[in-house]
């Protein structure tokens, strides 16, 4: 008679052994620091220069005196902010400084298109040379000094300037043109030489675009039969526009971000009314109506303004496009 072995039905299963020796280390988790080590230089410049400077909002609530320092200078709490509602003249005064502000703006915001056409037809050019040679020369007004910008301004367009003498020269008038001192046409012309020295600039961003667009778009469109501005018009365009969109949020969102250099240089007694934007405003009154307090009010609300426009942004194109940028 054969011997059966019957196993128990609820036999316990056998234990695994204890692991000794170095638990095996976690890839995801050893990238993740190795990666959060990489940006942390980046973040410590962010704090440093972005957020740290905010506690200079403080000197808001103070009559700051330099001589006497934070401590010995006197608490004033929200004078600097009641002032600037309560004056009607400096309410006039920021009024006008915020037209010139948003009026500069959104000229600025008009002309964004021009990079974007130039990019398109810059594109289309075929010869290599001449292509570069553009590329080239229209960027590096970019890397020009404001000061040097004016500079070249003044030699050409001033009362003793080279089209003056020209004009004068040839008859076409009488008197030397008023170009840079007078305040007709101001805005224009700021945005005019804003337009010169970043057109090339602003261009190179769409150029990268337009190298990575499917090539497969533009050959299947010249086997149905396209010619070169339907390809312009149905493949490039279009799919520059998330590009465009991006940078022209982040544009609105810079609505009071004008800077101060180029109208630093360009402002005088002539046209400083019209040509005073609010970066130049909270310099002007911060150095040279030496009320840092007062300025460092206004460039805060500034800040807070600018905050309100970028959220206000961020939900706009939220809701139009399913997309957001912050």
């Amino acid at each position: 008679m054969t011997a059966v072995q019957v196993r128990a039905p609820h036999a316990a299963p056998e234990s695994t052994p204890p692991i000794t020796g170095p638990r095996p280390s976690n890839p995801p988790r050893r990238k993740s620091m190795v990666m959060l080590l990489c940006i942390a230089p980046f973040l410590v410049l962010i704090f440093l220069f972005s957020y740290f400077p905010l506690f200079g909002w403080v000197y808001s609530l103070y009559d700051y005196k330099p001589a006497l320092g934070l401590s010995g200078s006197e608490f004033v709490g929200l004078q600097w902010f009641q002032m600037l509602v309560s004056s009607p003249t400096q309410l006039a005064q920021i009024g006008q400084v915020l037209l010139n502000t948003l009026a500069i703006s959104f000229l600025g915001i008009a002309a964004s298109v021009l990079p974007l056409g130039f990019a398109v037809m810059l594109n289309e050019v075929k010869a290599p040379w001449f292509k570069n040679a553009v590329q080239t020369l229209t960027t590096l007004p970019n890397f020009i000094s404001w000061v040097l910008v004016y500079v070249i301004a003044f030699s050409l367009f001033s009362s003793s300037g080279l089209v003056n003498d020209v004009l004068v020269d040839s008859g076409l008038v009488t008197a030397p043109l008023k170009f840079l001192d007078s305040d007709q046409h101001v805005w224009l012309s700021m945005a005019a030489w804003s337009v010169w020295k970043t057109l090339g600039w602003g261009a190179i961003i769409y150029l990268a675009a337009i190298s990575g667009i499917d090539q497969s778009l533009y050959e299947s469109a010249r086997i149905d039969g396209a010619g070169r501005f339907q390809l312009m018009r149905y493949i490039t365009v279009p799919q520059l526009m998330p590009t465009y969109i991006v940078l022209l949020l982040l544009s609105i969102a810079n609505l009071l971000n004008n800077g101060m250099e180029q109208y630093y240089v360009f402002q005088n007694a002539f046209n400083k009314e019209h040509l005073q934007v609010l970066d130049l405003y909270v310099y002007n009154i911060g150095m040279t109506g030496n009320s840092l307090s007062l300025a460092t009010a206004v460039g805060m609300l500034k800040s807070l303004v600018s905050v309100a426009l970028l959220f206000a942004v961020n939900g706009i194109a939220k809701r139009v496009r399913g997309e957001s940028i912050v």
